[in-house]
This record gives structure tokens, sequence and C-alpha cells, in this order.
């Protein structure tokens, strides 16, 4: 439920410079909350020491001040708060409802590699087969404080039970509000902390929110089926459920969305060549 003044937030990840993508999904997360009476708030969502760069979290200030957005100080940034994550992550390994898994990736591979039937999660990862959940609790929490590598994966069956009906979230666009069901079950045993910081994407987004106050989410497509698992998260955790909206992404000339990873033109690119902001914002639909 939200109350008060609408908050909204535009939370990229540094692992790259922005493109026209983000520029959608910033603008419009900009115009939703001037037409809604609220703010909207920056979040650098920096948990992934490998990839997160100090030169990347420059650029996302420039660009985005370049077209014209400005936001309130201070900006969180992710890696400044583990201690707060692992407070979270504490919570649930306290409460039975989380467990050390000590499998590789390649191993996880390997074990569903040979059943073709393997139930996947919806982004087409064979889900987990739950080897690490039926470890001796004394032999997992020995390997664990010796420092053998681990994730930590969320029980879902244990998650379920200890929440009780999940009742799903308000979905939000131009045409109204509705209310969508929730299916958290279908990511099964799903990672809440990576093996070199205590959180995931999953844990730290549903934190923060809570923190900044956020009313509505406005994100990716790509990112709407994570919502269950969000909603599913947030009722652990006693937070509060923002409205939802998954935005379409955009797509390149093969039909692919913009992507870092593929080399998708950024906006520095776009500013070198010339583009300026009111054409950046008029190809985007907010001239």
């Amino acid at each position: 439920m939200t109350t008060g003044s609408p908050v909204l937030r535009f939370a990229p990840s540094p692992n790259g410079r922005l493109h026209l993508g983000h520029a959608y999904s910033a603008l419009l997360n900009a115009d939703l909350a001037d037409r809604m009476g609220g703010l909207c708030r920056l979040r650098i969502e920096d948990i992934d020491p490998a990839r997160s760069k100090p030169d990347f979290i420059d650029g996302i200030v420039a660009d985005l001040a370049w077209l014209g957005l400005t936001y309130p100080e201070p900006v969180r940034r992710q890696s400044q708060h583990m201690s707060s994550y692992r407070a979270a992550l504490s919570g649930l390994i306290g409460r039975g409802l989380a467990y050390p898994c000590f499998c590789s990736r390649g191993q996880i591979r390997a074990r569903t590699a040979s059943d073709s039937e393997s139930p996947c999660d919806p982004d087409g990862v064979p889900l987990y087969p739950g080897t690490c959940r039926h470890l001796d609790v004394a032999v997992a929490q020995d390997r664990a404080a010796r420092g053998d590598p681990h994730t930590w994966r969320l029980d879902m069956a244990a998650a379920l039970h200890s929440a009780g009906p999940t009742h799903g979230y308000i979905a939000f666009d131009e045409a109204g509000a509705r209310r969508v069901a929730a299916d958290p079950a279908r990511w099964g045993d799903a990672v809440i902390a990576r093996r070199d910081v205590p959180t995931s994407y999953h844990l730290a987004v549903v934190h923060d929110d809570a923190l900044e106050g956020i009313t509505h989410v406005v994100r990716g497509r790509d990112l709407e089926a994570a919502t269950d698992l969000h909603v599913l998260l947030q009722a652990l955790l006693g937070l509060p459920v923002p409205h939802y909206r998954h935005h379409p992404l955009l797509l390149d000339p093969a039909g692919e969305k913009l992507s870092k990873s593929r080399g998708s033109q950024s906006l520095a690119d776009l500013r070198q060549a010339g583009r300026t902001p009111g054409e950046i914002r008029a190809r985007l639909g907010f001239a």
C-alpha cells in the first residue's frame, strides 16, 4: 500500500555507460513523478565489486545531468551499506529461511544437464535441485565458518510457509491499476546473497525501496517476473509493497534489447556525435 506523496526511483548499475534504454526509463520515472506530484530518487546499484567502476558512476551522473534530470541528495550507493543487507540476510538465516549453498555454477549445470525435463525459472535457468538444502546444519555451519565459498539461497518451501498466502501486487499504467497475482515458487531456491557480498539484487532492492520510501517502482519488463520474488521477500521482511509498472524495452535493429554488454550505442556516444538532450527526449517520446 502507498501513502503520502509518491516517491519513484531510477536505479542503474554502474557496469557500463547508459544507453537509450536507460534514458527512457530515467525520463519515464521523472515524468511520472512530476505528473503524480511526487519526487524521483537516484540510486546507484553497485553491489557487484567486479563490474562496478567509479568511472561508470561519474558517467551516469554526467549523462543524467545532460538530459536535464536532477535528484535529491544524498544519492544512495548500495556498496556503502553492506552491513544493512547483512542484517536482513541474518534475520532470514536465523528464522531457518535461508541456507548456505556450496555448489558452483558448473556443478549445478552438470546436475541438471542430463535431465531434459528439469524445470526452469522465468529466466530460463534450470531450477536449483536443492542439493545443499539437505546438508546437516552442523556440517554446513562448519564449512561456512572455515571459508568454503558459498552463496545463500532462500528455502522457498519454508519461506512460503512462513509468509503465508501472497496477495500479489498492484500494477499500474496509463489505463489504470490492477492487482496481479504473484507466484514466487517458480523461482525455486533463489540466491539471495552472492559469494562475494552479503546480498543479491533481489534482497538489496526490496530493502532499499522500503528504506527510501519508494511507493511506485517503474522499471523494464525484463524484471517483471522478479517482482514475484520481491513480493515474497517483502512479506518475509515486513516491508511495504510498492505499486509496480514494467515498461517495454527498447530494441535494436536485430530485435534484441539494448544492452551494455552488447555494445549498444551509449548516451556519451550520442552526445559526442552532436545529438542534443532535446533530440533524445523527442526520440523517446518526452519532447
